[in-house]
């Protein structure tokens, strides 16, 4: 953990960047007392999530596909009443 004053941080705060892109975490402090802490943002994944991890965990009840009645559907295309 890097420990920075503020007037340190403003000063060279491109260099200080690429450190937190590379993972380190800074302190930042007023008069040598810390008051803030910055850290790097963990970056998204790429990686398609795999289909069916939840398979056999839990089961869909027997009415789940059936159609919805006319009225539900009429409010959501904005026909209701």
């Amino acid at each position: 953990m890097l420990k920075l004053n503020i007037f340190e941080a403003k000063t060279h705060l491109s260099r200080h960047i690429r450190r937190l892109a590379a993972g380190e975490t800074i302190l930042l402090c007023r008069r040598n007392v810390p008051i803030a802490e910055i850290r790097p943002l963990r970056l998204p994944t790429n990686k398609a999530r795999p289909i069916g991890l939840l398979k056999g965990r839990f089961k869909l009840g027997s009415g789940f596909f059936r159609g919805l009645p006319d009225s539900v559907i009429a409010d959501f295309e904005g026909r209701g009443s």
